[in-house]
């Protein structure tokens, strides 16, 4: 009897020291995701939901100096492929503060966001600037906070630039791209996005806008006026109504 009482309490021990270890290894999982990716998945709350920041320079094709802070487009698409796969998920909120950065990497992950079903909802903090536009508007309701702003300029190429019809053929054609994305997701008229993106009278060094958190909402390039917990509300509110992401399957606890 006393031996049979030595090896469960052995097994206790065991059982108690692998959770320990298991809980510990969660941890550390976590930190490790939100240090590298900006990403946290918040667990005791009214509905599972995936944070993604989008900060500082979105990084494209070349690598940025080791100084800048940015967010590559490499950890972002996969990250959001297993968002969309994870039925455990039920919303993701996207926090924006970013200067700009790569047009075709930043659209990629636009597209991606705007094409998924899971529900989404953005908010610009600080800056979405430049390609921050389009990633503002790619999930399914956006908030902005008053003290925000939003630059809204033409596309920038840096580099050897060949001075020839094609170049700036290439250069409208990019910006019909980044055009048709904003107004397709948003309720800003194509015809006013492009007046304010070629506007020549406020910056002085450049041609462009720069709007705040209240004229952002009422050009309609933003849904609405709002912080954290208007974004949380809303994004709730989406999982609520919504239609089921997996209608033909069971609900997963």
């Amino acid at each position: 009897m006393r031996n049979n009482s030595d090896n469960n309490n052995k097994n206790c021990e065991n059982n108690d020291e692998n959770e320990n270890q298991s809980k510990t290894e969660e941890q550390l999982d976590r930190a490790d995701l939100i240090e590298k990716n900006g990403e946290v998945v918040s667990q005791n709350a009214k509905h599972l939901i995936h944070c993604l920041t989008v900060i500082g320079q979105v990084e494209g094709h070349y690598i940025l100096p080791p100084q800048n802070k940015t967010t590559k487009y490499e950890h972002i698409m996969p990250a959001l492929v297993a968002i969309e796969q994870d039925r455990s998920i039920e919303g993701l909120v996207i926090i924006l503060n970013t200067v700009g950065g790569d047009v075709e990497a930043g659209l990629a992950i636009a597209e991606l966001i705007a094409g998924m079903k899971t529900p989404t909802v953005s908010i610009v903090l600080g800056g979405g600037h430049s390609i921050g536009v389009p990633l503002a508007v790619s999930a399914k309701k956006s908030f902005i906070v008053p003290s925000a702003t939003m630059t809204i300029h033409p596309v920038r190429m840096s580099g050897t630039i060949l001075g020839v019809p094609q170049t700036l053929s290439y250069f409208d054609k990019m910006q019909d791209r980044i055009v048709s994305f904003v107004t397709r997701n948003s309720k800003i008229a194509p015809e006013r996005f492009r007046e304010l993106m070629m506007n020549t009278g406020e910056l002085t060094m450049d041609m462009g806008t720069v709007i705040d958190g209240e004229t952002a909402v009422r050009e309609g390039l933003i849904d609405s006026l709002g912080g954290l917990s208007d974004a949380i509300e809303a994004l709730y509110e989406l999982i609520e109504t919504g239609e089921k992401r997996y209608p033909d399957s069971e609900e997963v606890s």
